[in-house]
């Protein structure tokens, strides 16, 4: 099968390229791009040498998949001419997700959703797809009602210059900053972009992207992202209410049996999940499982997950699984 990577030496491209090799994806033909500086550049993938190639090129080669993951003002220009060519296309920008006619998939949660003349394929925002990995077995239980979900994302998640101011500022190095402030020692309650409402563009996204995947219109959602000083794996604080009263034991089982969550949940032996335990690994790690005592029918949780695997690079992945699962591509 042939497949391009679309930003395949930036820090979620490279972690594709690792997936891909990691879960032993059917790749006959690689077809690494990236900007115009890294073309002609060598990169490795399972032990051979493939030559950074340039989008127009890529185009014209006609992969059978292209995992897109360059920005969104790349993804508007390019996915479609991918698609017009017969390439399906499973992007991880922001461009296409909330797009009526671009279904917003997590293979666990929403396969439903993906048609066959689905040529491009939204992968959610990082922080979306954990929440909605926890959610979904929920909610096919007792019936969301509300959401509040507080996050605490890492460094990561903005690009291989957040990293290395945060690393410059802990070895007390000049910077280029990415951030408006110093993030070593520091959190800061802003992600993207703020808005007119108040809520900032990644808030927004969470809250948008939550209710198209699980096709619940009408839920009322909301959200607070935070920046920490980590280097790997975003935490949220999730507190839900819903139309059923709970049960813990039920709440545990459901999580438990879920495809791709793991219930970390042991309190008296300091057993919850935790950014630095879920790094470079798959699984949503749920835990500090409690009923909401302020609230009817309340619950709160504590939900990890590596942001660059299934938060990004692993989940695209299996939206390519399940396109060779369902007979799309062969």
């Amino acid at each position: 099968m042939k497949i391009a990577v679309i930003g395949a030496t930036g820090l979620v491209g490279t972690k594709m390229l690792q997936v891909l090799a990691e879960r032993q994806f059917p790749v006959s033909e690689l077809i690494p791009v990236a900007s115009a500086n890294s073309v002609g550049k060598e990169i490795s993938f399972r032990g051979k040498s493939y030559t950074v190639q340039s989008l127009s090129n890529a185009v014209l080669a006609k992969p059978d998949i292209a995992l897109f993951s360059a920005g969104g003002s790349i993804s508007k220009e390019w996915a479609p001419k991918f698609a017009e060519n017969g390439t399906y296309v499973i992007d991880n920008s922001s461009a296409w997700r909330m797009d009526p006619l671009v279904p917003l998939i997590v293979p666990e949660v929403n396969p439903e959703h993906l048609e066959p003349h689905h040529f491009i394929i939204a992968n959610p925002n990082c922080s979306t797809i954990q929440m909605v990995m926890a959610l979904k077995p929920l909610h096919d239980l007792y019936q969301l009602n509300r959401v509040v979900v507080s996050t605490y994302q890492s460094v990561t998640g903005t690009g291989q210059a957040a990293v290395t101011q945060l690393l410059d500022e802990r070895e007390g190095r000049e910077t280029s900053p990415v951030y408006p402030h110093k993030i070593d020692f520091n959190v800061l309650p802003h992600i993207d972009v703020f808005l007119e409402s108040g809520y900032t563009k990644e808030e927004e996204k969470m809250m948008l992207e939550t209710k198209k995947i699980l096709g619940l219109p009408q839920l009322k959602i909301t959200a607070t992202t935070v920046r920490v000083p980590t280097l790997g794996g975003h935490s949220e604080s999730i507190n839900v209410s819903f139309h059923k009263e709970p049960n813990l034991m039920a709440v545990r089982l459901a999580l438990s049996n879920f495809p791709g969550v793991v219930v970390q949940d042991i309190p008296e032996e300091n057993i919850y999940p935790m950014p630095i335990s879920a790094h470079d690994k798959d699984a949503v790690f749920v835990g500090r499982l409690r009923l909401d005592l302020s609230i009817e029918n309340g619950l709160n949780m504590w939900v990890v997950a590596d942001n660059l695997r299934k938060g990004a690079a692993t989940n695209a992945v299996q939206i390519a699984e399940k396109l060779i699962e369902i007979g799309w591509v062969a």
